[in-house]
């Protein structure tokens, strides 16, 4: 899998997810196996340019190449300026959201809310690949409904303005994430593609990756939820794909240790009170499903402190290891979810 002069090292991605691919995760993926991962989005509005929350978003230190920085907005000429911006802060491949179905980016006509305007989708793609001399890449879905479902036009349409690769979720905006992804339309897409398709929405299983890589014959596959507290689903399936057999469940030491890592990674990039309330997220997501777990996270959500977090981990992590060598995850009992509700 190739765009532009960037030969990803697997053709598995990490999808764009706000409030989660922030760089500790990308970073954390690409060492798990992905072979990319797109930054959460960034508005086009240059008025928020200097927001802390912007700034952070730009901030590629020490990030494994390449750097793919995504951008969202409906102006063509405020997305070819992010788009330069974002270059000059490191980002080596540009990608344009067309794909979010959030109210508050369709609402402002950006996001997929874009698909139901297809003369702006090529005055935008247009303008966002003449400003800048890097790769350009395009995420979107199916289309706004049902009824409209426009992927292949919008498709041509991306091919013909200099798109280098093309992600597509397997649903439409309406859908937002309900009912199950779509393929057979991306398989179309890809057939007549000249330019990498993606295919994303719904994979979560190594099984699940090669259903979707043989069914739609895409060059890749892009993972969002399913990589969240567990990326090293990306070492998994490229495993599974190679060698058709599974890894075996990883050791309760190591995952303590990966979690232990992403959490330093946190602490440090927003500063320990912020990155002890983001934290809480992703250890409620590394440990559901594990035994006890649901008790854990709802008393993980009541502690304050970055050490308190630490102190409860390593008890929840201990007690784990004495059950067990490697993980183990079962289907929570209905009273321990009533709990963590």
């Amino acid at each position: 899998m190739q765009i532009g002069p960037y030969k990803l090292k697997t053709n598995l991605i990490v999808a764009p997810m706000a409030g989660v691919t922030d760089r500790p995760f990308r970073q954390l993926c690409k060492k798990m196996g992905a072979g990319l991962a797109v930054s959460e989005m960034v508005t086009s509005n240059s008025l928020l340019y200097g927001s802390e929350k912007t700034l952070r978003r730009a901030n590629h230190e020490g990030e494994v190449d390449p750097i793919s920085v995504q951008i969202a907005g409906a102006d063509p000429k405020m997305l070819a300026e992010a788009a330069q911006y974002n270059v000059d802060n490191g980002a080596q491949i540009i990608d344009i959201n067309m794909g979010c179905p959030a109210k508050k980016v369709c609402n402002v006509m950006a996001g997929s809310a874009l698909l139901k305007d297809e003369p702006l989708v090529a005055q935008i793609l247009q303008a966002v690949v003449k400003a800048v001399n890097v790769p350009v890449t395009l995420k979107t879905r199916l289309g706004w409904d049902k009824g409209n479902k426009n992927v292949p036009l919008i498709a041509r349409i991306a091919e013909d303005s200099g798109i280098q690769a093309l992600a597509i979720h397997g649903r439409t905006r309406a859908c937002l994430y309900t009912g199950h992804a779509e393929y057979d339309l991306i398989a179309k897409v890809k057939q007549r593609a000249g330019i990498p398709i993606i295919a994303n929405g719904d994979i979560t299983t190594p099984e699940k990756a090669k259903q979707v890589l043989d069914q739609t014959g895409v060059d890749a596959i892009m993972i969002g939820r399913a990589a969240q507290g567990r990326p090293w689903i990306f070492r998994e399936i490229s495993h599974y794909l190679a060698t058709g057999r599974h890894l075996p469940p990883p050791e309760v030491s190591e995952i303590h240790a990966v979690l232990l890592g992403h959490l330093a990674d946190l602490y440090q990039f927003y500063g320990e009170q912020t990155g002890t309330r983001i934290a809480r997220k992703h250890i409620s997501w590394y440990t559901k499903g594990l035994t006890g777990s649901a008790n854990f996270r709802h008393a993980m959500n009541q502690l304050q402190t970055r050490e308190e977090q630490l102190a409860a981990i390593g008890d929840f992590f201990n007690e784990l290891r004495r059950r067990g060598e490697r993980l183990n995850y079962i289907q929570e009992e209905p009273e321990e979810m009533a709990a963590y509700a």
